[in-house]
């Protein structure tokens, strides 16, 4: 009997879904901002996509290629960004409708403390962010995930045990 080999789909979907529970505990407790937890999420995602890849190369009895492990990791990162985008827009808009002011006037901190910009420039930068802040966000989670996703699928297929038999390699009957 064949082993059944979990789809990049499922995979990128229980990744998102984490990813979703782990940014309704962090609102929820109010620390969604903070510095500290900045990065919790991403590094949480880096370790589950290369889980995703030796998953994929152990429920493949590890006859697989380095391509073929990193297709699988990055087809997951693929679809663990399609689900964190719909996530985002259910949480700016939903969930967590603050979500959008908190980070314009943390932005404006960051612009004010830098001294280099006028009142001026900071006010047009930020009416430009509120008017962009959707599409930046979009591109913002693409790029992170899509980044992140495929040096992590490097890493994985790197780490994965491999023994691909190829047709010439099976025993002659």
């Amino acid at each position: 009997m064949e082993k059944k080999i979990t789809t990049p789909i499922t995979k990128g979907l229980i990744i998102a879904l984490i990813g979703a529970v782990l940014d309704l505990i962090a609102g929820f407790a109010h620390v969604k901002f903070e510095d500290w937890w900045r990065w919790i999420p991403g590094i949480i995602t880096f370790g589950l996509i290369i889980w995703a890849c030796l998953n994929f190369a152990s429920q493949s009895e590890n006859n697989v290629t380095f391509g073929n492990i990193f297709a699988h990791g990055f087809k997951t990162s693929a679809v663990v960004v399609c689900f964190s985008i719909i996530y985002f827009l259910i949480s700016t808009y939903l969930i967590f409708p603050e979500t959008k002011e908190i980070i314009l006037q943390k932005s404006r901190e960051q612009m004010e403390a830098n001294g280099k910009l006028t009142q001026d420039q900071i006010d047009a930068g930020i009416e430009m962010t509120k008017k962009l802040f959707i599409p930046f966000t979009i591109m913002g989670l693409i790029f992170f995930y899509l980044i992140f996703g495929t040096i992590a699928s490097l890493i994985g297929a790197a780490l994965a045990k491999k023994n691909p038999v190829t047709p010439f390699d099976k025993p002659q009957t």
